[in-house]
């Protein structure tokens, strides 16, 4: 009888990608497809036609060293537990047959290798290779990262732009980001990144196995994203000196990052802090096929000594003092992603939260989580992975000590500060989501939680109270760069005795997770109070006084109230940020698929001197990389740059700026949501 001839085999890459929900990845040169889910490859057969009673395949998968052989079987009863390959018979073209090939939903996420083999009077004769990478399935309900609603599958795996919220609780300022799973070299950089871990290095069989794990991939990646224990993407900075590399707040998206890192030979990128290292995480698990998403804690806790008490020190005239160990970051940004939690049990199932900014060791490595989300909100310590930690971050206590010539003399607590409010990007709309309640037990009405994310114009931030004096703290109105800050002091004198008080009013920059600076403004008074009196104080600070040390950084701004007879002190004090003008951008006409379009990004200067900057433009499927101009503006003035993109990719997509201004510590950005259609 005639030999079975193959001659070659067709993957049927549009087929396929779009079974699989893959389509963007079809610029990489392997079959990108999902477990879970058969994909069909065409065998191309010559001389005789292929006979299903006489002839037998049997395909052989690799995965490094790891490989394991299955027969070609006749039947269509696929298995989620198992590996299989079918021909499906009905149909078929005997010279133009169909092998199916089924990953289980278990499978180990990766590169393959698959051949064909047919057999000849009982020996095997390879017929065909080829090549295809297994990604994690959130549509597959067998899958341990099935999420069963299809907007969520839409943002937190095919969404490849975002936002990031930064700024403070009451005054949110949205950055945004590009996830660019989709970009060339991206997905080879984050496969890349599973292979130069120290997991695989140890023992690549192990590995390859645990791929398997969503937990364990996660945790793998969170490692990985920082370089501080192996050849990690990632390394941080927050000394204020990056003349060695990019400053954190240039970076717009993680393509560049991640092709920086895998280019370099595996060296770090630098540099990164917190927003950095989580967006790039949320890229590497979307491209793995986990379901991710961005979160922002305000107020975050830093408890060094796990006793979730933060303690922050001040001097008799309200300046914040670096005296503690422990530290509260305006704002720190992490990632979730959405898991089975096979070893805790099904209660624990859904987001976890993982952090790949260093700040203490998990297993003996800088990497955190995955901590379920709801373990947190019940304060289950005794789970892994790092609750303790992660429940610190947004539950801590805050203890207010001012000190005088070495001794304490005032002591206040604030239990509602830290975690005061946690967000994330809403679900197809380009604004946030308050998710602070899948984190704690909100029971008082009155809780900063409660708080809209813009100051109203009577709320009180911050109060300070003993038996006979108390002291509040208000802001006007949210501060608006090249505006004063406007602020009211309200002194009470609580006994019926009159009363002279000192006044110290007191305002320090500060970076997001740092101690503040030098006092940059103060004032100082005295006032006298009639007994039982409550004295409003109006007070401003003007452009000119905040504009050379703010930029990007925030105002820690204290008063401190002192009975000059009792010498008892009270202190009230607010932290709060400078929302700048935001760049606009206008698009032209409707934007149709791979028709050259046309946009304008406007800057508006409100500074009270000139302004010279970087503006870049960016935006996954619409512009290849990023392009850069250089812009200059007077006070008052404004400035437009047109630019030129190339539509890519269908669907909403997200043209974003970014301008990075040289003589003021501050980057300004903007965003436009277009819709690109087929035309």
């Amino acid at each position: 009888m005639e030999e079975l001839n193959i001659r070659h085999g067709s993957l049927e890459k549009s087929e396929n990608l779009q079974r699989h929900r893959t389509e963007g990845f079809g610029s990489t040169a392997a079959l990108v497809v999902r477990r879970g889910a058969p994909f069909r490859v065409t065998l191309q057969v010559e001389g005789r036609p292929f006979n299903p009673k006489t002839d037998t395949l049997r395909i052989k998968l690799s995965q490094g060293r790891h490989y394991m052989v299955m027969p070609v079987a006749f039947s269509k009863r696929v298995s989620s537990r198992r590996w299989q390959a079918y021909l499906e018979l009905q149909g078929l073209d005997l010279r133009r047959p169909s092998v199916f090939i089924s990953p289980p939903a278990s499978a180990s996420v990766g590169g393959y290798r698959f051949e064909l083999f047919a057999s000849k009077q009982g020996k095997w004769r390879r017929c065909l290779s080829g090549k295809f990478i297994l990604l994690c399935n959130p549509w597959c309900p067998e899958d341990t990262v099935y999420i069963p609603f299809e907007d969520q599958r839409e943002e937190y795996i095919q969404n490849d732009s975002g936002l990031l919220f930064m700024g403070t609780a009451l005054n949110l300022v949205s950055r945004p980001w590009s996830f660019d799973q989709f970009e060339p070299g991206v997905l080879e950089a984050c496969l890349n990144l599973l292979h130069v871990s120290p997991q695989h290095k140890k023992n690549p069989r192990r590995d390859y196995a645990n791929r398997n794990n969503p937990v364990y991939l996660s945790r793998v990646v969170s490692a990985m994203i920082n370089c501080e224990d192996d050849h990690g993407v990632l390394k941080g900075n927050w000394s204020n000196d990056f003349k060695e590399g990019v400053h954190p707040s240039t970076w717009s998206g993680s393509a560049d990052i991640l092709k920086k890192w895998a280019q370099s030979n595996y060296s770090p990128v630098k540099y990164g802090q917190c927003w950095v290292y989580a967006a790039v995480m949320c890229t590497v698990m979307r491209v793995l096929g986990i379901p991710c998403r961005v979160v922002t804690n305000f107020n975050s806790a830093h408890d060094t000594n796990g006793n979730l008490v933060i303690e922050e020190y001040y001097s008799e005239t309200g300046k914040k003092l670096n005296h503690s160990k422990d530290s509260i970051w305006n704002f720190h940004v992490w990632v979730e992603c959405w898991m089975e939690r096979n070893d805790l049990g099904p209660e624990m199932n859904g987001w976890q939260v993982l952090d790949p900014t260093p700040q203490e060791r998990s297993g003996g490595v800088f990497c955190c989580g995955p901590a379920p989300v709801r373990a947190i909100k019940d304060r289950r310590t005794d789970l892994f992975f790092d609750i303790p930690f992660v429940y610190a971050a947004v539950n801590a206590d805050v203890h207010s000590i001012m000190v005088s010539k070495g001794r304490v003399v005032s002591h206040s607590k604030d239990t509602e500060r830290v975690g005061a409010f946690i967000c994330t990007k809403a679900v197809g709309y380009p604004r946030h989501q308050n998710i602070t309640r899948d984190y704690k037990y909100i029971t008082s009405p009155t809780s900063s939680l409660t708080r809209s994310s813009v100051v109203s114009d009577d709320s009180t931030l911050r109060r300070g109270s003993s038996s006979g004096i108390a002291v509040f703290l208000t802001l006007d109105k949210a501060p608006v760069a090249g505006e004063p800050i406007r602020f009211t002091v309200n002194a009470v004198n609580k006994q019926k005795v009159a009363k002279m008080m000192k006044v110290h009013l007191n305002a320090q920059a500060k970076e997001y997770n740092h101690s503040p600076s030098e006092t940059f403004w103060e004032t100082h008074g005295i006032i006298e109070m009639s007994p039982m009196e409550s004295k409003v104080i109006k007070q401003q600070i003007f452009p000119a006084q905040y504009e050379d040390v703010v930029g990007d950084d925030l105002i820690n701004l204290a008063v401190v109230l002192e009975d000059m007879a009792t010498q008892e002190r009270v202190l009230a004090s607010e932290e709060f940020n400078i929302t700048t003008s935001q760049l606009t951008i206008q698009v032209e006409d409707s934007v149709i698929l791979n028709r050259e379009q046309t946009a304008t990004v406007t800057f508006s200067n409100h500074f009270s001197h000139p302004v010279s900057g970087i503006l870049t433009v960016a935006g996954a499927g619409l512009i290849q990389g990023r392009v850069h101009y250089r812009m200059m503006v007077l006070p008052g003035g404004r400035a437009q740059q047109r630019i030129t993109f190339l539509p890519r990719m269908t669907g909403t997509k997200m043209l974003q700026a970014s301008l990075s201004l040289a003589n003021i510590n501050s980057t300004i950005s903007g965003f436009k949501m277009v819709f690109v259609n087929k035309g």
